[in-house]
């Protein structure tokens, strides 16, 4: 373990026992200490800027944790027991190399925050659609292609996509009933790949769409155009 074992993450491990607070980042960690005098009262783990490959099963039973912070690892997959992390708002793991969720993360029924960007995914992470308390998902800087069917399930206000090589969107993403930001800059889009649904009928009021294969003159002449600024007007108003 080397470093794991050292005075330094001792003490931090003793003082976890008193604030519910673990943090080890940049401590080129290839493994974890042992956690298990920590499974009851750990409310936020901090191993960001480590050297870690995977996360050990055990994490799964920290059963009080809410916040899980693992980015700039060399992670590749999530335990597939993570969702009896069943207190988890908050995961954010940038700048891995995930490729999957497992499935187990549509039993996280807290989570409102998800923090993906810079990793490895080809799809939109379906296990995200259902979760109720969910507020915002970033998935920038992946290597999705497409939004598919089925996610009139997602709840979140706030998508970030930039960043990916999306060339086509479900006009189910027309019915989430909270999304309010949906960022999708610089992918593969053409005006066509938008429906027409999104911009008429949905609660988007910020659709962040540059650097796709369209001028945003195209853009502003798409059907719906006027009904989004409409609703983005609305929001501006409101702000000042």
């Amino acid at each position: 373990m080397g470093t794991a074992s050292s005075k330094g993450v001792r003490a931090h491990m003793e003082t976890a026992q008193k604030t519910g607070a673990l943090v080890l980042a940049d401590r080129r960690l290839t493994e974890l200490p042992d956690l298990s005098a920590l499974n009851k009262v750990l409310r936020t783990l901090d191993l960001s800027a480590n050297r870690l490959r995977s996360l050990p099963a055990a994490v799964c039973d920290l059963s009080s944790l809410k916040h899980l912070n693992l980015n700039g690892n060399r992670i590749d997959s999530l335990p597939d027991d993570i969702g009896r992390l069943s207190k988890l708002e908050s995961i954010s793991v940038v700048s891995n190399v995930l490729s999957v969720l497992p499935d187990s993360v549509s039993m996280l029924k807290h989570l409102k925050s998800v923090i993906l960007s810079d990793n490895q995914l080809t799809q939109f992470p379906a296990q995200l659609c259902g979760l109720g308390q969910l507020d915002v998902v970033d998935l920038s800087g992946n290597h999705i292609t497409a939004v598919p069917d089925g996610m009139e399930g997602l709840q979140a206000v706030e998508v970030n996509l930039n960043m990916n090589q999306i060339s086509s969107i479900s006009a189910s993403m027309a019915s989430c009933p909270r999304l309010k930001t949906l960022r999708l800059e610089e992918n593969c889009l053409a005006i066509a790949g938008i429906p027409e649904a999104l911009l008429m009928d949905s609660q988007v009021s910020l659709l962040c769409v540059d650097g796709n294969l369209f001028k945003m003159k195209e853009f502003e002449e798409a059907p719906g155009y006027s009904k989004y600024m409409e609703r983005y007007t609305a929001v501006k108003k409101k702000m000042f």
